[in-house]
Order: C-alpha cells, then structure tokens, then sequence
C-alpha cells in the first residue's frame, strides 16, 4: 500500500468530481479454475485498488459524495480462514490503513443501497466486466444484468478516468520497478532465442522472472517466431535459425502496476541483411515518435507520424510507392501497421481499458477512426503531463491480409505486390517501451533495454 493519506486524498478529489450521491465500488472475488477451492491468482479491481487500497477479496468500498464519508464493507475473517491463511486483520484495521473512516458487514451494505434507491439518491457504478461481478450487483440491487447497465455512471467513469490517467510520482516510481523486471525478462529472452530451444522454453523463463520479483506477469507472454499474429500466445514451435521472435511480456509489482515492453531478435543472435533493413525501420519510428510525444500533442498525430516513417522505410525497398502523405491518409500503410501505436498504462496493461476505451482514449475532440489500422488506436486524444504510455510500432507481413487486399487490388497506388511477395514468411517486427509524458517532453522509463540491431546481438551473444 502507499501511505493512507494518498487514498484520502484520491477519495476526496472523486468525491469533488462526481458531485452528488453514492459511489460503489465492489471489488474483485476469488475465481475458480476448475473447482471453487483451487482459485487463479486473486488480482484486485483497480479501481478498488486506486481507491481503497486493499488486495483482498470480498470488499465493497463506498463513498457518501453528500456527507463526505467513505466506508468499507467487509467480513471478518473466521477461524477456518484463519487456519488455512494465517493471521488476518480485521475489517476496521484494514479500514485505517487508508484512512477509511468506518467499516461495516457486508450484510449492512444492501440496506444501505436498498434505502438510496428508494429515497432517490444517485448511485453511481463503473462497468462490470466480470460474470460474477454481474450477479453479486443484480443481487444486491434486485435487478437483472441488462437492468444494471442504467446504473453505470458516465459522470464516475470521467472523474475515475481523469484521476486514474495522471501518475503521481508514487505511482511511476512502480511503474518503473515493473519496467526494470521486464528488462530482466526481455534480456534472458534474447539469450535463450537459440536454435533447438522452444518457445514455451522462453516463456516460461521469463514468466517465472516475474514471479520471483513479487508479481505475475501484466498479461499473458506474447512470444513467437510467428510474430505476424499479434497476440500470438501458442508457444510450441522450435525455434528455427533465421526465423525472428517476437516477445511481448511485462512484469507486474506486489501492489499491481504493470510493464509492457517488446523486442524483436534473431535465432541464433544475427540478423540478417532483410531482417536488419525492416528492423531499422521499425527503430526509427520507435524512437523519433518518442521524441516527438510531448504534452498538446496528439497521440493520433504521433502514431500517424509513425505510420508515414514505416511508409517511407518501406518505400525506399520498393514495397511501398506513391506519395507518402497520400498513402497514409488512404490507411494503405495499413497493410504492414494493423494496428494503434500505444495505449495508456497503469493499473491495467491496457490501462482503464474495462471503463471503455473511447473514455479513456479519446474524447468529445477527438473521436476514433473507423478506418483499417487506424481505428485500433486505442490512445488518439491529447497527451498530457503524467501520462505514461506506451510506444509499439511494428511492421507485419501477414499472409491471409496481404493476399485479401491483393485479391482485391487494394491501394495498387501505394503497393508493389511483386515485391511485398518476395517477404512473405518474414513474420514480423515489434518495438515497444514505457513513456512518461513530462512537463516538457517525455523519457522512457527504466533502465534501456537493448534495442539497437548491435545491442540487441550483444546480448544475445554474450
């Protein structure tokens, strides 16, 4: 936890924000695997967690806008808790951990909500994004899941957005703690990326890493020589000289904050001259919107600067053609950047992604695109001091795409197919690093993980 005066205070300035009514914040219940005794790992709501702070499950937070009084709704824990978890504190000494002023039972909690809605108070809910969550919510309400929907609050996801998106210093400093695990990760990748090794080798290396650094993995490993799937999570092929890998992993701490970070490498640790060309590419995009993320600027304006160097890197080896502002503006870059250049980061890998990605990533400004590739940017609107973000451009020869637009003679004005053809099988290339938006500009948080064509050999043979 941090001090409890950080969680008083994010209370404080919610309440400020939602105005009037009650804010419910239910968090997360353990989930079963298989039967209800063996359980996946518990990971807290994060909104809870921004909240009230507690990583346990079977909590309910409330906050009374109108009397400026938070509780939290708990059960004590009994003694056949007791004996198979340890000692556990109490609903009320977890309540003053952070500066929570009462606490109840949880039996006290569906009267309370039962007399709001009778008495016409606004209740005020996030979106539910779990099945049980659903049903424990249209219990305590006595409605149905599609009935719960009208109690979702557009005015409490804003103010939770708005709070959520801004890192305080408390925050980036766990940001980075995550950051530097996932260079651990990364940098052990690299050196096991060898000929006769398979992939589940590699994953299962680095997922461990995670673990042994007090927190699981920020998502499910991404690690493939078929890195033309972007969120390939199959981790049985041997890897093979000459094939690339991408892996896409992240580490998260002991109180939740995630990492999200990718390289690309060679098997075998060389690349080769094709692999070289794309992969500097890559790297330019990376690097030179990195420097060009800065506070009033566009996340769109970025990814669609990105989107126009990967274009003109693919110009100059003849698989692009034509104008280049023409080419990115009819989206046929598309063909080899399918996808948005980051999203925020925090709480959640995909941070705030359950309160619905248009409120996080765009606003009554700035609306999505619903053009190929562009409108899976998840982060378009302004940027501003304290976000961190991440930076994720790739380029991608994936078969079943190329041949769809072929087939349909798609951007013919944009795209040699005769040379496209000749990096069918290449597989695919993805650069990523965490970014905090400063006052001034941005820096990318943690150690440098190897990037560089040389580094990245460097390590792979050292």
């Amino acid at each position: 936890m941090f001090a409890k005066e950080v969680y008083r205070e994010r209370r404080r300035m919610l309440r400020e924000l939602v105005g009037e009514g009650l804010i419910l914040f239910p968090g997360n219940e353990e989930s079963a695997m298989n039967y209800r005794a063996n359980t996946y790992h518990y990971r807290q709501d994060s909104s809870f967690l921004y909240f009230f702070g507690i990583d346990k499950p079977g909590f309910y937070g409330v906050c009374d806008v109108d009397a400026g009084v938070d509780t939290l709704y708990g059960d004590d824990f009994a003694i056949d808790d007791i004996i198979w978890m340890g000692e556990q504190p109490s609903v009320s000494e977890l309540a003053a951990k952070v500066a929570v002023e009462s606490s109840g039972p949880l039996k006290d909690l569906a009267g309370l909500m039962t007399l709001a809605m009778q008495s016409g108070r606004k209740v005020h809910l996030l979106p539910s994004y779990r099945g049980d969550q659903v049903v424990s919510l249209s219990r305590l309400f006595d409605v149905n899941g599609e009935e719960l929907v009208k109690l979702e609050s557009q005015k409490l996801i804003a103010a939770v957005v708005k709070l959520r998106s801004i890192k305080d210093s408390y925050e980036i400093s766990e940001i980075e703690k995550a950051v530097e695990v996932a260079g651990i990760m990364h940098t052990t990748a690299m050196k096991m990326a060898f000929p006769g090794n398979y992939e589940r080798e590699l994953a299962g290396a680095i997922e461990g890493i995670a673990l042994s650094h007090g927190g699981p993995v920020s998502f499910p490993v991404i690690l493939s020589m078929d890195g033309q799937t972007l969120h390939n999570h199959y981790h049985g092929n041997e890897l093979t000289e000459g094939r690339l890998v991408v892996c896409d992993a992240g580490a998260e701490t002991a109180m939740g904050y995630a990492s999200d970070i990718t390289r690309t490498c060679p098997v075998g640790g060389k690349f080769s001259a094709q692999q070289k060309e794309i992969y500097n590419i890559v790297l330019k995009a990376n690097t030179e919107t990195i420097q060009a993320s800065i506070p009033g600027r566009t996340y769109r304006e970025v990814h669609l600067m990105a989107a126009k160097i990967i274009a003109g890197g693919l110009k100059e080896l003849g698989i692009m053609k034509g104008d280049l502002d023409e080419a990115v503006a009819a989206g046929a870059h598309a063909l080899f950047f399918p996808h948005g250049l980051g999203h925020m980061l925090g709480l959640d890998v995909h941070d705030m992604e359950g309160l619905g990605e248009n409120n996080v990533g765009y606003n009554q400004l700035l609306k999505r695109s619903d053009q190929f590739g562009l409108a899976y940017l998840r982060l378009g609107r302004q940027l501003e001091p304290g976000f961190v973000i991440t930076n994720e451009p790739g380029c991608y020869f994936i078969p079943a795409l190329i041949d769809q637009w072929k087939g349909e003679m798609k951007h013919t004005d944009f795209i040699n197919y005769d040379q496209v053809e000749k990096y069918r099988g290449f597989g695919g290339i993805r650069i990523e690093d965490d970014v905090l938006i400063t006052d001034t500009g941005s820096r990318v948080l943690g150690t440098p993980i190897p990037k560089t064509v040389d580094e990245v050999e460097a390590t792979m043979n050292s």
